[in-house]
């Protein structure tokens, strides 16, 4: 998972999310993993009132940090004098009094616990969970098939036809890699799933929607990139969105 351990409620979106990576070894050999992402609801006691426990001191902590004035430290002639302040002179006839701010630190704290807070008697919890599939090329479609069936599968109020430890064996054990310029169609949980490799005299696979990668980048920055790999100049892409960097 990008960005590890999460923890979600039931008013947060909690769809599935697929992306790929890459492991590249010491020899330069690659291997291509794919995974999807999705939540299921927590059911340990536990770990939910250790989660409430943790919304309680985070609120707690980013009240004092909002509402901490930044004062400078004193000077050595104010350290050393009195603390001794004359009485400030008494508001004249209709001013508006307003209240000490400490006098309204508990509702602030209320209404921050109730826009930004877990309540183990009101909401459902959700935890982060990923399944993985490894391959020797990136075959990303149908490796995303592959795990959105699992996952269905996994889900569904009805059971798939046949175990599911027998679809993984499948996958991972009679499915073999298919030759150069050839295709190979095996079948899912609930569907066929089809990848092509292409041939020696064919462009390098490459296994992405086209349009999402110039929906994500836009023309310019693909005709950019593009020629810095014409040119063999290292390229680093950076997403500030945790999915959106998997094409």
């Amino acid at each position: 998972m990008p960005k590890g351990l999460s923890f979600r409620t039931q008013v947060d979106t909690r769809e599935p999310q697929f992306h790929s990576y890459i492991i590249t070894r010491e020899d330069g050999s690659r291997t291509y993993g794919f995974a999807l992402t999705f939540f299921e609801e927590v059911t340990s006691k536990q770990i939910c009132g250790a989660m409430q426990t943790l919304y309680h001191m985070h609120n707690a902590e980013q009240y004092d940090i909002l509402h901490t004035p930044a004062t400078s430290p004193p000077g050595p002639e104010e350290a050393l004098a009195p603390r001794l302040r004359p009485l400030p002179a008494p508001p004249p006839r209709g001013t508006l009094l307003r209240p000490h701010p400490a006098l309204l630190a508990a509702p602030a704290i209320s209404r921050l616990q109730r826009f930004n807070s877990y309540d183990i008697s009101r909401d459902t919890l959700f935890v982060s969970k990923c399944i993985c599939l490894i391959a020797p090329m990136a075959f990303a479609q149908a490796s995303r098939k592959v795990l959105q069936q699992l996952h269905r599968a996994v889900t569904a109020p009805q059971p798939p036809p046949l175990p599911l430890e027998s679809y993984i064996y499948n996958v991972l054990y009679e499915v073999p890699l298919p030759p150069a310029g050839r295709s190979l169609k095996f079948s899912g949980v609930y569907g066929p799933v089809v990848c092509q490799r292409p041939s020696t005299a064919e462009l390098p696979l490459f296994d992405f929607a086209m349009a999402e990668v110039f929906g994500l980048l836009g023309v310019e920055n693909v005709i950019q990139l593009f020629t810095c790999a014409l040119l063999e100049i290292q390229i680093l892409l950076y997403s500030q969105r945790e999915y959106s960097g998997d094409a």
